[in-house]
């Protein structure tokens, strides 16, 4: 029986109007490199012959009313490809403001729980003089969270896409099968009588240890430190979405010159960006934003399609020379890493097993409570993604460009996702307009961000070769 786990679960439960739980990936595709020429058709085709290698499109939710545990995977016996795949074309002139009001749109809809849970929108008429979308189809693919975390679904893109044009298609894969509801409950019976056990024998031990080990260490954080921004509050129902490319080496030549990761180096992308968007409204906190940075624990020993942590890291905003902040965020991001590695990786991942409902609970009383809006527990979400170095092909179409879009939550209402792809780095912004209805303004000031990092790095330079 393939079960969910409790924090799969948790994404579930944590879905509200206000907050789909839906992550998507904007292709922006070559369509002359398809096999036979482009047609929504041949794609339809390509598509349906990828579909039996991906028993993940094919799979849906089981539960019942007897099932006092977490839901379960099984293959959808009415599965019809017709209500995934969906063709749309973009109004003149089809530029920026078209696609994005376009993607918003559909990245703030929730997906339809009884069927498999995805879909994908096929995007025409997109215009070929947009400085950041150069080709004239684009697609849109949406997968409910619980699906995938950045690792799942860089699993799923390997048998979606190739690094061949005319690359055959992966051998079938099986499905997840099926089972009775009457088996579902009976295990699911079984398992809750099991959490009580696990929870003192396993769960609160490793708690108590991690704490003291973080007191030992002097590592713990307070909580609710970050300042209050204009894109702090609670999120409504809407959704608006933003874009920008970079050359990858641009910023691995910073990665060197400074001595610090990539990871390090997108997240000044990110403070430099923000601050000079604040700045520009007088609305720089005097403290440092936050940024709370998903990282994966996956670890194959372990069920579930999402092996997620989080750690809350200082974005330095408070500094005004790129360089030091740079070196600041790096530090910063080294004593996160820290105190998660002290308290214990995995900690959440245990407790969503034995409490799935925790989660969604204590955020739903954030809310209540009216901290969402005073006291934020961070200011934006940030995650930085690895993909592939090679040239990769969906569905036979060039992949030019792939920008990401995740669930923001009630409190901080923007989520910035970087990903590298072939040699570029391409990264995406969501937002709640009612928060941050400028968002491409933000957007706008990444890559200036990266120009003065370089300047930093050839300052730095000069000054050691002198």
């Amino acid at each position: 029986m393939n079960r969910l786990t409790g924090f799969d679960t948790s994404l579930l439960t944590l879905e509200a109007p206000t907050q789909p739980m839906t992550g998507c990936g904007l292709f922006d595709l070559d369509t002359t490199t398809m096999p036979g020429g482009y047609s929504f058709e041949n794609f339809r085709d390509t598509l349906r012959a990828r579909v039996a290698a991906l028993p993940e499109f094919r799979m849906k939710l089981a539960d019942n009313v007897f099932n006092l545990d977490m839901p379960v995977w099984v293959d959808d016996p009415d599965f019809d490809l017709d209500q995934h795949l969906h063709h749309v074309t973009l109004p003149a002139p089809g530029g920026r403001r078209e696609l994005s009001e376009l993607v918003g749109r559909l990245v703030a809809g929730r997906l339809d729980r009884s069927r498999s849970l995805w879909d994908m929108w096929v995007i025409e008429g997109v215009s070929t003089t947009d400085s950041r979308f150069s080709g004239s189809v684009a697609v849109l693919l949406r997968m409910h969270h619980v699906m995938a975390d950045g690792a799942t679904a860089l699993d799923i893109f390997s048998r979606l896409c190739s690094t061949q044009a005319d690359a055959p298609a992966p051998a079938a894969r099986d499905g997840v099968g099926t089972t009775t509801r009457r088996e579902i409950a009976l295990d699911g019976l079984v398992r809750l009588a099991s959490r009580p056990w696990v929870l003192m024998s396993k769960v609160l031990p490793a708690t108590v240890a991690g704490v003291i080990r973080a007191r030992r260490r002097a590592t713990t954080s307070a909580l609710f430190t970050a300042p209050r921004t204009l894109f702090n509050g609670d999120v409504t129902e809407r959704r608006n979405v933003a874009y920008v490319q970079l050359d990858l080496q641009d910023v691995r030549a910073v990665k060197d010159s400074f001595g610090v990761t990539v990871n390090d180096v997108t997240a000044a992308l990110a403070a430099g960006a923000l601050r000079q968007y604040l700045l520009n409204r007088r609305a720089l906190p005097a403290f440092p934003l936050v940024a709370a940075m998903p990282i994966s624990v996956f670890d194959a020993n372990r069920s579930g399609r999402n092996q997620l942590s989080s750690m809350d890291s200082s974005l330095c905003t408070d500094i005004a020379d790129p360089a030091q902040r740079l070196k600041s965020i790096s530090a910063a991001s080294a004593a996160a890493k820290s105190r998660i590695s002290t308290i214990g990786p995995t900690l959440l991942q245990d407790w969503m097993q034995c409490a799935p409902g925790l989660l969604a609970l204590m955020a739903r009383l954030y809310r209540l409570s009216g901290q969402a809006t005073r006291r934020p527990r961070y200011n934006l979400t940030f995650s930085n993604v690895r993909g592939p170095e090679e040239q990769t092909y969906l569905l036979g179409s060039a992949v030019r460009a792939r920008y990401a879009f995740g669930p923001i939550f009630h409190g901080s209402g923007l989520m910035i996702i970087v990903m590298s792809q072939g040699g570029n780095l391409d990264i995406g912004l969501v937002a709640c307009p009612d928060l941050l209805p400028d968002l491409w303004e933000v957007a706008d000031e990444i890559p200036g961000a990266l120009e003065e990092l370089l300047d930093a790095s050839t300052q730095s330079a000069d000054i050691s070769a002198s």
